[in-house]
C-alpha cells in the first residue's frame, strides 16, 4: 500500500506538476499577447498579431500580407515583443548616423572608380553595343 501512494506521488512531482506550470506560463503568455508581436504558431507559421479578439479568443496574423485568424491556443511561442520591435528600430535609426559619417568615404572611393571609366560611356550604351553587334 505505502509503495503505491509513493508512486502517486512521485508521478505527482514529476509529471502533473511541471505540466501545469507549463501550461500556466503558456497561459501568462497569451494573455500577455498585444498588437505588433511577432509569433509563430502550433503550425510552425510565423506572423506578427494584427488584432486580437479576447471574447472569441482569437488572433488575426499578418503573414506577409495576408491576414489569417488563428484560435489563441494555436499560439506557440512569442519570438519578439512589441515593445523591443521598437527599441531595435530606434537602435537601428542611430547607426545611421554613424554611416552618414562614412558617407564621404565611400564617395571617394566611387569617384576614384568613375575616373578609371570613361565618363561618357553608361551601362545602357553598353548593352545598346552588345546588342546592335550581335545583329
Amino acid at each position: 500500500m505505502l509503495l503505491i501512494v509513493v508512486m502517486i506521488v512521485a508521478m505527482y512531482f514529476l509529471m502533473i506538476r511541471p505540466q501545469r506550470k507549463q501550461q500556466k506560463k503558456h497561459q501568462d503568455t497569451l494573455n500577455q499577447l498585444k498588437k505588433g508581436d511577432h509569433v509563430v504558431t502550433i503550425g510552425r507559421l510565423h506572423g506578427v498579431i494584427d488584432e486580437i479578439n479576447k471574447e472569441a479568443k482569437t488572433v488575426t496574423l499578418d503573414c506577409d500580407g495576408i491576414y489569417l485568424v488563428f484560435d489563441m491556443s494555436a499560439i506557440a511561442t512569442v519570438s519578439q515583443r512589441a515593445a523591443a520591435s521598437e527599441v531595435a528600430a530606434t537602435s537601428a535609426s542611430e547607426p545611421v548616423a554613424d554611416d552618414k559619417e562614412a558617407t564621404p568615404a565611400k564617395d571617394e572611393a566611387e569617384t576614384d572608380s568613375a575616373d578609371a571609366e570613361p565618363a561618357d560611356v553608361t551601362p545602357a550604351d553598353d548593352a545598346d553595343k552588345d546588342a546592335s553587334e550581335t545583329k
